[in-house]
């Protein structure tokens, strides 16, 4: 059986290399808002921190209701991830996490008072795994396609109590 602390470790290892992700939120007639965030932090209890402005859509849906789900693909996996975000007012967290990359939104710098941090906590995930990319995908589709039996995708785990 697997622990927790390793699901946590997979879910980490398939989601450090990938910088943007899609935060998902909740309008407030509950239609789902998806955008493109560039992921500032992951930490080992799937923590993740972004950049954003207080002023946004997504800081507004956030403080009306904190349901939020980022998901995040690379050449050999694709994660979603469920669970809450809040808005922070943290200046030395910002100023820690602050990247030149920031900047194009925010450009006078952490100390701007639009500047606030989204931390999003994780409850639940489910992870697709091909830890041989495209290739692997490739070979295996073929093989489907020759012997009439269902693709097998690779590793598929839904993860709980995160």
């Amino acid at each position: 059986m697997t622990t927790r602390g390793e699901h946590v470790e997979k879910l980490v290892e398939l989601t450090k290399d990938s910088r943007f992700c899609m935060l998902t939120t909740v309008d407030s007639d509950g239609t789902l808002v998806s955008r493109p965030m560039s992921r500032q932090e992951v930490d080992l209890d799937v923590e993740m921190w972004f950049i954003a402005t207080r002023d946004s859509r997504k800081a507004q849906h956030l403080r009306a209701n904190p349901t939020a789900a980022v998901t995040v693909s690379t050449d050999n996996s694709w994660v979603s991830l469920s669970g809450t975000a809040e808005i922070v007012d943290d200046t030395a967290k910002l100023e820690e996490l602050w990247s030149t990359f920031a900047e194009a939104w925010l450009p006078e710098g952490p100390k701007d008072p639009n500047a606030v941090l989204v931390r999003f906590d994780a409850s639940t995930a489910e992870y697709w795994d091909n830890p041989g990319g495209r290739v692997s995908t490739l070979i295996s589709l073929a093989k489907s396609k020759l012997t009439g039996k269902p693709y097998d995708g690779g590793e598929n785990e839904v993860v709980t109590g995160l």
